[in-house]
């Protein structure tokens, strides 16, 4: 007959070593989530607005809206 003695888990300590392995984790997760987030959405984002604005002419979009009727207080200019 060969009986088999069942250590006993070890649990001093255990929730301080499993926190110290979640935290670190927890990090690391999210700052390569927000990385992700800045450099696949708001870089890409930025970069679009300033393209957009590079030849964006407010005057003459307004005087588009202006032929357009859009406004009520300006009225239409007549070639």
């Amino acid at each position: 007959m060969s009986s088999s003695v069942i250590v006993k888990p070890v649990m001093r300590g255990l929730l301080a070593k499993r926190l110290r392995l979640h935290l670190v984790v927890a990090f690391a997760v999210s700052f390569s989530a927000a990385a992700f987030i800045k450099y696949a959405v708001t870089e890409p984002k930025k970069q679009a607005y300033a393209d957009f604005y590079k030849k964006y002419d407010a005057m003459k979009e307004f005087e588009a809206m202006r032929e357009a009727g859009i406004f009520e207080s300006v009225k239409p200019k007549h070639k």
